[in-house]
C-alpha cells in the first residue's frame, strides 16, 4: 500500500465539492511548526516559566538543525497519518482511509509513521523487518544512507509532535485517554536517538529536562 501511494505523481485533484485542489508541499517550515507543539503544550507542563523560554530556544535550534540535515527531496505523496489504524481490509484488499491531510514531501515520513506507530507496540526486530522489506522493494529507487538518515530524523520529530498533540487533546479537549500513549512515544524517540550522533545535543536537552519518571507519566 505504501509503495502504491508513493507512486502517485499528480499533485492536483478535485475536492469533495468538485473544485480544483492542489496538494501542497510538506516543507521544513511545516515540519518545524508541527514539532513546536511539543514545547507549546507538553514542555510547559514540566518546565517552569523561568526556564521555558531558554528550553524552547534550545529545542527550536535543534529541530532546525535536524531539518537542515534531511537529504531526500520533497517529491513524494505523503499520507501524513500512515499507520495500522488507518489501514483496513475491504473486499479482500487493503484499503486506506484518512487521506485529507496528504501533502507532497519526504518518502521517509510515512515509513516512519508506519513502523514507529505510537498506537501499535512492536519490538525492534519487527520494526527492522518492515524497514528492510521496504528497502528490498525500493532498492533501485533510493539511496539507503539518505533514507535511514531521514527516517530517523522524521521519526523523532513526528513523535515529539505527537506528544504535543496528545497533551493538547488532554488539556484543551478533555480527551485524557491519549495520555496513556505518551510513554511509548518517548520510547520511540529514545530508540532512534540512542546510537546516532546527529541527535547528541537534542538528547542532552531532553535528558536534562525530562526524567524517566516524567516520561512514564500517563
Amino acid at each position: 500500500m505504501l509503495n502504491k501511494i508513493q507512486k502517485i505523481k499528480q499533485n492536483k485533484t478535485k475536492n469533495f465539492k468538485g473544485r480544483d485542489y492542489k496538494i501542497l508541499t510538506y516543507d521544513n517550515n511545516q515540519l518545524f511548526k508541527e514539532t513546536k507543539l511539543f514545547s507549546n503544550w507538553y514542555a510547559k507542563k514540566y518546565i517552569s516559566k523561568k526556564k521555558i523560554l531558554t528550553f524552547t530556544l534550545q529545542i527550536d535550534k535543534q529541530v532546525k538543525y535536524l531539518l537542515s540535515n534531511l537529504k531526500s527531496k520533497n517529491d513524494i505523496f505523503v499520507h501524513r497519518d500512515f499507520h495500522v489504524s488507518n489501514l483496513m481490509k475491504y473486499k479482500n484488499q487493503l484499503a486506506l482511509i484518512d487521506t485529507q491531510d496528504a501533502l507532497i514531501g519526504n518518502r521517509a515520513y510515512d515509513l516512519a509513521s508506519l513502523i514507529d506507530d505510537v498506537r501499535f507496540k512492536s519490538n525492534k526486530k519487527f520494526k527492522d523487518n518492515i524497514y528492510n522489506y521496504y528497502l528490498k522493494l525500493n532498492k533501485k529507487n533510493i539511496n539507503e544512507v539518505s533514507l535511514l538518515n531521514d527516517y530517523e530524523i522524521l521519526s523523532v520529530l513526528r513523535n515529539m509532535k505527537i506528544i504535543g498533540i496528545f497533551t493538547r487533546l488532554s488539556m484543551r479537549d478533555k480527551k485524557k485517554e491519549y495520555l496513556k500513549l505518551i510513554p511509548y512515544a518517548w520510547k520511540l524517540i529514545e530508540l532512534r536517538i540512542r546510537n546516532n550522533r546527529i541527535f547528541n545535543d537534542l538528547k542532552k536537552i531532553l535528558d536534562l529536562n525530562f526524567s524517566k519518571k516524567i516520561r512514564s507519566i500517563k
